[in-house]
């Protein structure tokens, strides 16, 4: 199966409510106000946000002339909706540096840890060498599930005892891979409710003692997100950005919810490049961002 076709299918639930919704307000319609206020409507419960939703569809009303059909009117949606996600679609920044580091954050039961290994099987495919450290102390589990991780995609995992500090554990696995010339460091991190000031607070620490160390890392702060929250990811991408400068988003389980249209209002909302998004359970599923293959899978 062609990763178009993983998307296709991880992005059903989200084409059925928004794609097939769009193809019954323009059946048999003339354009007019009305229609418009409709395809408002229709963004909003697809979850593009009440912003972004509104600026799409003023959008499409700029750009609008009289001898489009119903037909012309989804390909000038289509066409807006991708204009605004290409806007945000990066090139992986350079990796200037060995090891390049990537620092995972999230709230809880996002996936964070799962959503590293399968990061780790992407980047090992591509010939890098990778090193993870489980920062994530906290979980009993987490550690053990990033070995399994790690065993499973050959890469080293540097960890210390249950409970211990998380800056030290990733400081060490920075030495470590700085030590054994590794290509890339993903750091895992405790998941923590962004309300939570003294759990932010140690996030920053660990950001501050990887800065302190010389280089520039992290190169990277990557937010996971889960897409089954839909409009409440915002307040998380705000939080978690203003504290530590998130610079990519990954969207996961794309596949087990209907609000998908959450990508496309986070980037125009944030201006942050979604980097990865998770359409379904195998290492593959989670795939780099194409935004002219979500938009034709979406559409």
């Amino acid at each position: 199966m062609s990763l178009f076709e993983r998307l296709k299918i991880g992005l059903t639930r989200t084409r059925e409510r928004f794609s097939k919704g769009l193809d019954d307000l323009l059946k048999g319609r003339g354009v007019d106000e009305d229609l418009f206020d409709d395809l408002e409507g229709l963004l909003i419960t697809s979850d593009f946000g009440l912003e972004t939703s509104v600026m799409i569809i003023e959008e499409v009303r700029t750009r609008y002339h009289r001898d489009l059909n119903p037909d012309g009117l989804r390909a000038l949606l289509r066409q807006v909706i991708l204009e605004w996600l290409v806007l945000v679609q990066e090139e992986p920044r350079p990796w200037t540096e060995k090891p390049h580091v990537i620092l995972v954050v999230g709230v809880n039961g996002v996936g964070k840890t799962t959503t590293i290994g399968k990061l780790a099987h992407h980047y090992r495919s591509q010939g890098r060498s990778v090193m993870l450290a489980a920062g994530d102390t906290f979980r009993a589990a987490a550690l053990e599930q990033l070995r399994l991780w790690g065993d499973r995609c050959d890469c080293p995992v540097i960890a210390q005892q249950h409970g211990a500090d998380s800056a030290s554990v990733i400081h060490d696995a920075h030495n470590a891979a700085i030590s054994r010339g590794f290509d890339l460091l993903i750091a895992d991190t405790a998941g923590r409710l962004h309300t939570k000031v003294n759990l932010m607070e140690e996030l920053k620490k660990i950001k501050r003692v990887l800065t302190r160390q010389g280089s520039n890392a992290p190169h990277e702060v990557w937010l996971v997100l889960d897409a089954t929250i839909g409009q409440n990811a915002h307040s998380q991408v705000k939080k978690f950005h203003a504290d530590l400068g998130v610079t990519g988003l990954i969207i996961t389980k794309l596949d087990g919810t209907a609000k998908g249209g959450v990508v496309v209002g986070l980037a125009k909302t944030f201006g942050l490049p979604v980097r990865f998004i998770g359409v379904g359970e195998t290492m593959e599923d989670l795939r780099p961002f194409d935004a002219n293959q979500f938009v034709e899978a979406l559409f």
